[in-house]
């Protein structure tokens, strides 16, 4: 199993930023710093090594030919006047060889390198070299010369000059140290401004998402403060102008809302009274239709259908309107709900076998009798109308964390519901088929029941079961909150 890393926050993102440019800053100046001050050491050093040892050559009246006393006092001469440090000098003419100090380990610093560029080069050569313990030295070449027609033409003399560096590689390690002590209390100090950027960046966007957590929830004449006139104020004016347009567009929907849900209670409400009288009046034509001729009772009884349906669909109307304006209320009963169901069918006229049950005994509910009598109805009528018989309810309960729940399910012998379908069939006016515009339901039914099952805080749910047919799952707490 792959153990995922937590992503690191902008904060951290930010110091690590900073401190890494500050980290490259001072590393990259240590660098330069550390190559120009070591060039400039060793440049004064071989320098005023490799002029001091000409003008001590050249100071001096050789005599030529010379022997091997001679080489070895005007070694040991120059020997003594080394700069900038000591040194160990050695001469070579023709066969003869000499040297001012027969300390071991120096004689091996002249390289043939060296000598084939001495040999080429009149002004003389200089080589940086190292013993086998790692100790840097200077080696230089210079030939003894005499002036000729202008030019300087070599004696045949070669001598040899090897001068430790141990004073510059302690100067120059010095500041290599100096160098790494200074970087941590950099880098230490480098937190500070860091802290204040990663603050200076970080406030405003805490602000945005404080803002934006308040409009989701709502809040929507939240506003940022704008502070400054950088990238982060931009944003947070434009933040600003979004807010407050979705709270103009919000407030234009809303009022249209109210205005359409207080036309749709009006109209419903104006409704009533006329349909009142006109369910009278075609129930008591109804009773007379048979004494009528056959036209006549045929277009009766069309429109006592039909005032029948717009009778359903103004009490559907008025129910939905006290949903929208929160205005549906619960009176809340100690209910046996088998008992419950075995009503709800009998009243229907539903215990004929087309519709059967598996009831539990002693399960006991607190919930609202006229709401839930709603929804069973409701989900038992479009079973039967929409689905097949037989149509079987279950009743159930399971355990929750919150309380034990209640579940209710219908399952009908139907079809099934369309895949395209299933994500419309709580909609308001919703019909699977769009040609039925004349069918006996008004589209309402399912809406107004999930919105009872809500306010008992509960779910609904359609499915299809696996052998064929619609299934509705009712799932809501055994006791409905107050």
């Amino acid at each position: 199993m792959v153990k995922r890393i937590a992503p690191v926050g902008l904060r951290t993102r930010l110091i690590a930023a900073f401190l890494l440019v500050a980290a490259i800053s001072a590393v990259g100046t240590a660098a330069l710093t550390y190559q120009k001050a070591r060039n400039a050491i060793l440049a004064q050093s071989q320098d005023t090594a490799v002029s001091t040892l000409r003008d001590q050559i050249d100071s001096r009246a050789l005599r030529i030919p010379m022997d091997q006393e001679a080489l070895q006092a005007l070694v040991n001469e120059l020997g003594k006047r080394g700069k900038p440090h000591p040194w160990v000098v050695s001469g070579e003419y023709g066969e003869l060889r000499a040297s001012s100090n027969t300390a071991p380990g120096t004689s091996g610093m002249v390289t043939e390198r060296l000598r084939r560029q001495v040999s080429a080069n009149p002004h003389g050569a200089f080589q940086r070299v190292e013993d086998s313990g790692g100790s840097p030295y200077l080696a230089v070449a210079m030939p003894a010369v005499f002036a000729h027609k202008g030019r300087r033409e070599p004696t045949g003399a070669v001598f040899y000059a090897v001068m430790p560096l141990t004073t510059e590689r302690a100067t120059v390690d010095a500041m290599v140290d100096a160098a790494k002590q200074g970087a941590v209390p950099g880098l230490a100090i480098a937190v500070v401004p860091a802290l204040l950027a990663a603050r200076g960046v970080l406030r405003p966007v805490r602000d945005m998402r404080r803002a934006a957590q308040r409009l989701g929830r709502g809040r929507l004449d939240t506003r940022i403060e704008v502070r400054g006139s950088d990238e982060l104020a931009g944003l947070a004016r434009t933040f600003n102008e979004s807010a407050r347009a979705l709270e103009q567009s919000v407030t234009e929907l809303r009022e249209a809302e109210v205005r359409a849900r207080r036309f749709a209670a009006d109209v419903s409400h104006e409704l009533r009274t006329p349909l009142a009288g006109m369910l009278a009046v075609t129930e008591v034509l109804d009773e007379d239709a048979e004494h009528l001729d056959a036209d006549t009772a045929k277009a009766l009884r069309l429109i006592s259908a039909e005032t029948g349906k717009l009778a359903v669909l103004v009490e559907d109307l008025m129910e939905i309107s006290r949903f929208d304006a929160r205005a549906a209320e619960l009176n809340l009963d100690d209910v046996d709900v088998a008992v419950a169901v075995t009503k709800t069918l009998e009243r229907r006229h539903w215990d004929d076998g087309q519709v059967t049950s598996a009831l539990p005994h002693g399960v006991r509910a607190r919930l609202d009798p006229r709401r839930f009598d709603v929804v069973l109805a409701n989900l038992v009528g479009n079973a039967l109308r929409h689905g097949g018989a037989p149509v079987r309810v279950t009743v159930a309960t399971r355990p929750a964390p919150e309380g034990a729940r209640l579940l209710v399910e219908v399952a009908d012998s139907g079809p099934g519901i369309a895949p395209d379908v299933l994500p419309h069939i709580f909609d308001r006016f919703f019909k699977a088929d769009a040609a039925r515009t004349r069918s006996a339901g008004s589209g309402l039914g399912l809406a107004i029941t999930l919105e009872n099952v809500r306010l008992h805080g509960g779910t609904l749910c359609a499915a299809n079961g696996p052998a064929g047919g619609a299934v509705f799952t009712l799932d809501m707490p055994l006791e409905a909150p107050a």
